[in-house]
């Protein structure tokens, strides 16, 4: 009875309905992007020393990229339905419901590790196989697959707990978290890849193992912070009964959010077909790109995790002026986050290559490849923050939609176009071909958002 009564109390206290826009957007998305920061540079750390092995072995962590971009949708995706049920909930001042959401973030995350494992455990060489009869690459794919899904249920976790404390506006014990797990990932990269400090040299499989042992920490923490920290959320499973009505809130934001991110675990696996008929190499500079470009969308994806809390408190609290204003300053970050992404691409595309111990033939590809696909960046940085808005106010089927033109509709057949017709050299006009018309319809799908329902959205004072 204490505790609703002090939930109660809180109603004008959260930040998110109260604190300088300026101020609270900083601060709710610095720590996320400093911890996606960490997590871009492990993930290219992890390459690296990968590199080093040769680039048969970056080919073969490059193939798995899908599967692991594909799980890391379906954390994520989840965890985007319940940050944005909770935040919405939370303006309103329905804590019941809020709580209820949590509880069925934790379950959720279980019933999707178990999908996981049971590809792991039986379909990962059948997947290595669909493309590649290279026995080293084989081998080596095999068991990083095998590695990252039978032991996901840790990132999982992690994920919907990450989602959970960020929707009730606390960013700071999330980046703790995955800052920690990273930098232990960081730490044991070199060491199992290579065999450092009499370490046996486990290749490819150290890579696994060290992301693992990373995600592991990073969801004891967490899992720590989210029971023993006060939260305007409580979790308890005592007299706990699945809410469908639940589900159905979290999946409708969440199930097009999973939908549209696994759209690029199938941009990918098409995109790797394109490419291994031209050679290992091609396969491998697409790999590195991935890596590259994950330390400039990494920080836009924090800026997002920030404002979308934001936006769904005041679009819950009808307070329209505070909504836009977020907008509007997360878009200007986000546009310049990926400018100067781009010039460096640009500028700097052969150092950025020769950190994975490039051979000369990746670095005649990667030349171009980084230079065509980062002309890009700034139009991805509108989709990006717009799609944020599409699932903050509960039309996740619109960045659904955004996604499926971007990376299937559009990106796979002017590829396979491409490099028909023209050649290894311009299948990367691809991309920024896809994100020119993407943009369109996501300023089309804003506009919509706008006059429905923003426009009218009552101001509070």
């Amino acid at each position: 009875m204490e505790n609703k009564i002090n939930q109660e109390n809180k109603k004008e206290l959260n930040k998110m309905g109260i604190m300088p826009v300026e101020k609270l957007l900083m601060s709710m998305s610095l720590p996320a992007m400093f911890s996606m920061m960490i997590s871009a540079l492990y993930n290219i750390v992890d390459s690296i020393f990968v590199g080093m092995i040769g680039e048969s072995a970056l080919a073969a962590v490059t193939l798995i990229f899908p599967i692991q971009m594909l799980l890391i949708s379906v954390g994520v995706g989840t965890g985007v339905g319940l940050n944005s049920l909770i935040s919405r909930r939370l303006g309103e001042k329905n804590f019941k419901e809020a709580n209820l959401a949590a509880n069925h973030g934790i379950l959720l995350s279980i019933a999707s590790w178990i999908l996981f494992a049971v590809f792991g455990l039986f379909f990962s060489s059948i997947f290595v196989k669909a493309f590649t009869d290279s026995p080293e690459i084989i081998s080596s794919a095999t068991i990083y697959c095998f590695i990252i899904n039978v032991f996901s249920l840790f990132i999982l976790i992690q994920i919907n707990i990450e989602k959970i404390l960020q929707a009730t506006g606390n960013m700071l014990l999330p980046m703790i978290a995955s800052l920690t797990g990273a930098l232990i990932n960081i730490a044991l990269n070199p060491i199992l890849i290579l065999g450092l400090f009499g370490a046996p040299r486990m290749g490819v499989a150290g890579s696994a193992t060290a992301t693992i042992v990373g995600q592991f920490i990073a969801m004891c923490l967490g899992l720590t912070f989210l029971f023993t920290k006060k939260h305007e959320v409580m979790i308890t499973f005592r007299g706990f009964r699945i809410d469908w009505n639940i589900l159905k809130n979290i999946y409708s934001v969440g199930f097009p959010s999973i939908i549209m991110q696994s759209i690029g675990s199938v941009m990918l696996i098409g995109l790797n077909s394109i490419l291994i008929s031209f050679s290992e190499a091609a396969v491998a500079v697409l790999g590195v790109y991935f890596r590259l470009q994950s330390f400039i969308f990494m920080p836009v994806f924090g800026l997002c995790q920030g404002s979308m809390p934001i936006f769904g408190y005041n679009y819950g609290a009808r307070n329209k002026e505070r909504l836009i204003h977020a907008f509007k300053l997360s878009m200007r970050a986000a546009i310049i986050i990926m400018a100067v992404g781009m010039l460096i691409f640009q500028l700097f595309p052969v150092p950025l290559l020769k950190m994975f111990s490039a051979t000369p033939e990746m670095i005649h590809i990667g030349i171009r490849a980084l230079r065509m696909i980062s002309t890009c960046f700034i139009f991805a940085a509108v989709g990006i923050i717009s799609s944020t808005m599409f699932q903050a106010t509960g039309h996740g089927t619109l960045s659904l939609y955004v996604s499926l033109l971007r990376q299937i509709i559009l990106i796979l057949p002017i590829a396979w176009l491409l490099s028909k017709f023209i050649g290894l050299d311009f299948v990367w006009l691809a991309f920024p071909m896809a994100e020119l018309f993407s943009l369109i319809a996501s300023l089309l799908f804003l506009r919509y958002i706008y006059h429905k329902e923003i426009k009218n959205l009552g101001t509070l004072n």
